[in-house]
């Protein structure tokens, strides 16, 4: 499976990197490859549809990916983990429905439950109501317009604990008067061309066949802790794409220092992907830990990122210069699932003496 997807992204996103951070068309054109390829459903069982990997391909899948293009890694990220989360759910019909044509990309699914992670007030309450439930409310970020036909939305109830249900990610009125109002994409400094936007809900009815689950008030915070590191494959893969910058330019400029700065990078990558990789296949490891090999790979992903800038001088204010897009991704890989506990440990590291 590594092999068909590195050839794809080396041949076919690798050359169109940058228009596919900018253009929705193009970013299409290029998550319709991995489809073409059976690669948007990787942690589905094959029973279902998918390709059912284990842990490890799919890390080094995901920092692949990572590595070649940061608006397909995110965007494709979001269908693999709905996909994830759909295998998790009782509901058999929506299983149905929706695992055995998402490997295709036949249907794509996005998510909207960040949310749920805000103190005080949910932004999107679930009123328990005949046959279902009424939402009300707004999710500030679902990515995925015009790529993704629905997502699962993550509502509050008045018990504290949230319902998960599919939604369609368009513009829609129901008979009963329940609406899904979405904003223009948001203006973005990176990855664009995924079209984030703001989902409000008014009065929407939720029927109880497109619930996926009900989860304790304190799940997501308790699956954040469980997938620390998850994400921190994405900033190895940036990493790895101001490391691609790096070496390219030792090859045309010759210099030693740059040469030398290369392989000490390219050496605390490796350690740092080791580090990752031990830990997540051991449950033998504190929170604690975790947080700083997490922020670890941040840190990297900045440096490496950085040094790209760095050799490509004032080129890189370009707005499409490669250095500039690996940049603005190593900012978004800085806070995608961020929590307040890997805030402060990326601070910590950023002010270690």
């Amino acid at each position: 499976m590594l092999p068909i997807a590195e050839s794809y992204l080396r041949e076919f996103v690798a050359p169109q990197a940058a228009a596919i951070d900018i253009d929705p068309k193009v970013l299409q054109n290029a998550i319709a490859g991995l489809g073409d390829r059976s690669l948007l459903a990787l942690r589905v069982p094959k029973a279902w549809g998918g390709a059912e990997i284990d842990h490890q391909t799919f890390w080094a899948f995901q920092e692949m990916v990572a590595r070649y293009s940061g608006a397909l890694s995110f965007l494709q990220t979001q269908h693999q983990s709905a996909g994830a989360m759909l295998v998790s759910s009782k509901n058999e019909a929506l299983k149905q429905q929706y695992l055995p044509n998402m490997g295709s990309g036949k249907l794509l699914v996005g998510l909207g439950f960040s949310q749920l992670r805000r103190q005080g007030i949910p932004p999107v309450k679930a009123l328990p109501i005949d046959k279902g439930y009424q939402l009300n409310g707004e999710v500030p970020w679902v990515t995925g317009w015009g790529f993704f036909q629905n997502f699962i939305v993550g509502a509050v109830l008045p018990n504290g604990e949230s319902v998960f249900g599919i939604l369609p990610l368009k513009n829609t009125l129901q008979n009963r008067g329940g609406e899904i109002s979405l904003s223009t994409p948001l203006p973005l400094a990176a990855m664009e061309s995924t079209s984030t936007v703001t989902a409000h809900l008014s009065e929407w009815f939720l029927p109880a066949e497109s619930v996926l689950f009900i989860k304790p008030a304190s799940w997501i915070h308790e699956n954040d802790k469980k997938n620390i590191l998850n994400p921190g494959f994405f900033a190895l893969g940036c990493a790895k794409a101001g490391l691609d910058i790096v070496e390219a330019t030792a090859k045309t400029k010759q210099l030693d220092f740059i040469n030398q700065a290369f392989q000490s990078l390219d050496q605390e990558l490796n350690y740092c992907r080791a580090a990752m990789r031990e830990n997540q296949q051991s449950d033998q490891h504190t929170i604690a830990e975790n947080l700083k090999i997490r922020a670890w790979a941040i840190d990297l992903a900045v440096r490496c990122a950085h040094a790209g800038v760095t050799l490509s001088s004032g080129a890189a204010n370009n707005k499409y210069h490669p250095a500039q897009r690996v940049y603005r991704e190593a900012l978004m890989f800085t806070v995608v699932a961020q929590t307040t506990a890997i805030m402060e440990a990326t601070l910590a590291r950023l002010i270690r003496s």
